[in-house]
């Protein structure tokens, strides 16, 4: 039985003859492993990167996130008030006890409870509003600029400007009031007590939702236009195709959107103290205000520092929980 060597895959370098490429690739072969490929002759996009290249972005990164975090974390273990605030580097340290403080004396628990529920009902209705804004406009119509400019302008108005507007509708006796006596129906308060729950959480849609049709829009534009005719030539109709093509494509899109939506609505500050005020009322005391007001209202920084490397902690879990669904923290994992 005769044994033919395959020397075509093998690049022949300069000085070298192809008897010479030939008999290497047969000795190496012949001890079980593959032959030698030179630097110059591997693309220049698979070569590895040199780790000083790191070196830039690493220093701003340290500067502008590690520094004042570790700052921060420090201050969560001193004793700072307005009496030590003047020497804060000498104020006593006192280790774990604003951390022990925030969980047992403070309303800390109550803030972090109230902060992911308001974020996680906003984040789930964000979602089918967004997604159906962005099949609805996805198709060519006259006007479609303006429909999608449209829907981008609770996105782009500030915060403070959206919550101005929500504070003055919600008013006693102004436009929701009076909508809803027009159906005879007598709503109270909604600035102030269980109302002011769900008013935050209509505000707080209101701003999200153009956030998951952005990018909702952005992952319909990757669907391959082949895919759709497919689809029609196999004679599926819109729901099957809805479901079975276009949804597919659109759940890393969808993901990231909803996580991103649920970071920004838990460490949302602007609305609810533009909209209520401070002090909040206590349906609504968010993680934010929270700190906030154990700051400039109490005047106890340590104890604010605690909270706030507290609020990391709660933001860091569902970014893991990504971060691991999406297989993005290891590159192995992605190329197995």
């Amino acid at each position: 039985m005769n044994t033919v060597s395959d020397t075509s895959a093998t690049p022949v370098s300069a000085g070298e003859s192809p008897a010479d490429t030939a008999a290497a690739v047969t000795v190496s072969s012949r001890r079980g492993s593959t032959p030698r490929v030179r630097r110059s002759q591997v693309p220049p996009a698979e070569r590895p990167r040199p780790l000083w290249m790191l070196t830039p972005g690493g220093l701003l990164m340290a500067l502008v996130i590690l520094v004042p975090l570790a700052i921060a974390f420090w201050i969560s273990l001193l004793d700072l008030d307005q009496y030590t605030i003047r020497q804060w580097t000498a104020a006593p340290f006192i280790g774990i006890q604003n951390f022990i403080e925030a969980i047992t004396s403070s309303p800390l628990l109550h803030g972090i409870a109230i902060s992911a529920s308001v974020a996680l009902i906003v984040s789930v209705l964000s979602v089918p509003v967004g997604v159906l804004a962005a099949l609805a406009t996805q198709n060519a119509f006259r006007g479609r600029g303006l429909v999608r400019s449209v829907y981008l302008i609770p996105y782009i108005l500030p915060a403070f400007v959206v919550a101005s507007v929500f504070r003055t509708m919600f008013q006693p006796a102004g436009a929701v009031d009076h909508m809803f006596n027009l159906i005879g129906v007598e709503p109270g308060l909604w600035l102030n007590g269980p109302l002011s729950y769900w008013t935050l959480v209509i505000a707080q849609l209101w701003v999200s939702w153009p956030f998951i049709y952005l990018l909702t829009l952005a992952g319909l534009q990757a669907v391959d236009p082949e895919v759709h005719e497919a689809a029609a030539i196999d004679g599926a109709g819109w729901g099957i195709k809805l479901r079975r093509v276009v949804l597919p494509y659109l759940r890393g899109s969808v993901l990231l959107a909803f996580l991103l939506t649920f970071l920004h609505n838990i460490n949302a500050f602007t609305m609810p103290f533009v909209l209520f005020g401070i002090p909040a009322p206590k349906d609504i005391e968010v993680l934010p205000v929270l700190t906030y007001m154990t700051s400039f209202q109490s005047f106890r920084f340590g104890l604010s520092a605690a909270m706030a490397v507290a609020s990391l902690a709660l933001v860091a879990i569902p970014l893991f929980i990504y971060l691991r669904a999406v297989r993005l923290d290891t590159g192995e994992e992605a190329k197995s």
